[in-house]
This record gives C-alpha cells, structure tokens and sequence, in this order.
C-alpha cells in the first residue's frame, strides 16, 4: 500500500439548537475561529481512531462550546473533498439541542447564538453556509 495516499479525516459538526424558557427556540450556535481558516463555523472537530462518533460529537461541543448537548438526530453526511484546506473532508453532521448559554473553548474565540433570521451567511467559512441554509429550508 503507497503510505503517500492522503485519507480524508472522519469529522463532526452539530447545529445546536439552544432553547430557553417555556422551551423557546433562541437560535444555534456559531463559533469565531481563532485559528485558519478565520470565520464563524459550526463547532466541531475530528473522530478520534476507535472513538463512536456520537462520543465524539458530544466531547466536541463540550470543548468548543462548554454545552452537553443532547443529540436528536444525524442531519446529513458531508464529503465534499474541498469543503476544508485540513483534509476534514467528511463530516457526519448533527442537529443537538442545549439550554443554556454556550463559551468559547479549545480553538473557538467567541461562541455565540445567532437567532436564525440573523445568520451572518457571508462571515461563514468551510460549507458551513450551504449546510445551515439546507437546515433552515
């Protein structure tokens, strides 16, 4: 086998829906990266070898956004081989619900809820955008 061959990373993303009183939809959740690519993204990272992707989306969300997220279902799978410079080219993504305020960890600089009328389309990088807007339709 050539070792050369490059083998896209298994990552996750989740939409996190956060809900406030009487179960009110508030927005989901956006992070401003502090590292490249800079922009707003979804939180999310890679599948650690021998990790169960639900595992790691739940750790993920914890370290980018300090929310245990409850997930509710698998969104979609993403493989588009350009969606990301760093070889993250799959990514199962989730829609998970949390309840309170998130906080920016690990790579995030800020993490902020965006109501869903107000999605700053235009700031987003990777296909974040496309998957949001296919999410909202």
């Amino acid at each position: 086998m050539d070792m050369d061959i490059k083998t896209p990373f298994l990552t996750v993303d989740g939409i996190i829906r956060v809900f406030g009183e009487n179960d009110n939809l508030k927005g989901v959740v956006l992070i401003e990266r502090k590292n490249e690519p800079f922009g707003l993204a979804l939180p999310g990272g890679f599948v650690d070898i021998g990790e169960h992707v639900e595992k790691a989306l739940k750790r993920e969300m914890m370290e980018e956004t300090n929310l245990n997220v409850e997930i509710v279902k698998l969104f979609g799978v993403y493989s588009d081989p350009k969606r990301d410079p760093r070889f993250h080219t799959v990514s199962c993504v989730f829609i998970c619900n949390a309840y309170k305020e998130p906080v920016a960890g690990d790579d995030a600089k800020e993490a902020k809820i965006f109501k869903l009328e107000e999605i700053p389309f235009d700031k987003i990088v990777f296909d974040h955008a496309k998957i949001l807007k296919e999410y909202l339709n």
